[in-house]
């Protein structure tokens, strides 16, 4: 009986089949390299949230305690709730890298660190500069981004205020709990040791309530950090202009409880990435503070 022979084009597919069905197949000794499921910034992100405390991976939040009331570093939309600013971008672009989100909650920036200390919230996110004084309460900071103090006068400079020797036997309005208020009290210690006259220090809970006062002229100057400073006399209605140069400059820092290394060590991972990537130096270009802007996330470094 003669044999029918197949048509080639049939050969051609059983051997086809026959490939793919070997390529299919494993082998308990492959060593070929396997291609990874996901893309290397998912990876990253991956690797980033798995460095999270267990407690803020389970929520997926962290909760940061502010003093929203600070523009540009952070303050609230015009007649919303929604806070804005350099440190909310800075917290939302760490929060992508994370894979979580950062949730400001509004308190007085004297109450900030006994907050933090009391576990009502996970960090501090409030230009917040790093002092070894602050560091002493139980905290470390992570360093994001440096400033000096400037001051702010009325607009004319009517009582002729140029450096803050001239604060004494005069009145000045200070936010509470900031470094500025320390940079005072030496200043009127230098004054009562000068013989210069006394320097009176009104502290009040918020900067606004501050600049009120100087508007009102019951003080002759305020004290500010930098940025918000340059902020505060940008705009066309300001009443005020700043004087001299800038006073110690310094770091902001995020504050951390000193024995929660774990999210200290992850956020400042997620820091260095932002800084890496480009996208940190977008926030200080977007909010015209390039010139404190910083090369890496140093620990403690104020």
């Amino acid at each position: 009986m003669r044999v029918r022979r197949r048509p080639l084009t049939a050969v051609a597919l059983i051997l086809a089949l026959a490939m793919t069905l070997a390529a299919c197949g494993s082998d308990d000794d492959d060593t070929g390299t396997v291609a990874p499921s996901g893309n290397q910034s998912t990876t990253a992100a991956q690797s980033l949230f798995s460095s999270l405390p267990a407690a803020i991976q389970q929520s997926k939040e962290v909760k940061v305690g502010s003093d929203i009331a600070y523009p540009p570093v952070e303050s609230f939309k015009e007649g919303t709730q929604t806070p804005e600013g350099i440190d909310i971008d800075i917290a939302n672009a760490m929060g992508e890298k994370l894979g979580v989100k950062f949730n400001f909650s509004n308190t007085t920036f004297d109450g900030l660190i006994a907050g933090l200390t009391a576990k009502r919230f996970d960090i501090i996110m409030s230009a917040m500069s790093d002092t070894a004084k602050r560091r002493e309460q139980g905290i470390d900071f992570i360093d994001y981004f440096l400033v000096g103090t400037s001051i702010v006068v009325q607009k004319g400079n009517p009582k002729g205020i140029k450096t803050a020797d001239d604060f004494c036997g005069k009145t000045i309005g200070i936010q509470r709990g900031t470094t500025q208020e320390d940079v005072a009290k030496a200043q009127a210690d230098k004054c009562e040791k000068d013989g210069k006259g006394k320097l009176t220090i009104q502290t009040f809970d918020t900067d606004p309530l501050a600049l009120q006062q100087l508007k009102l002229g019951r003080t002759v100057a305020d004290m500010n950090d930098f940025p918000v400073a340059a902020n505060t006399v940008s705009k066309a209605s300001s009443d005020f202009e700043i004087v001299g140069d800038q006073i110690e400059a310094g770091p902001y820092g995020i504050a951390v409880r000193k024995d929660d290394t774990q999210l200290r060590d992850a956020l400042v991972a997620a820091l260095k990435a932002i800084i890496a990537d480009g996208g940190y130096d977008k926030i200080m270009e977007k909010w015209g503070v390039t010139k404190g802007a910083l090369k890496t996330a140093a620990v403690n470094g104020g």
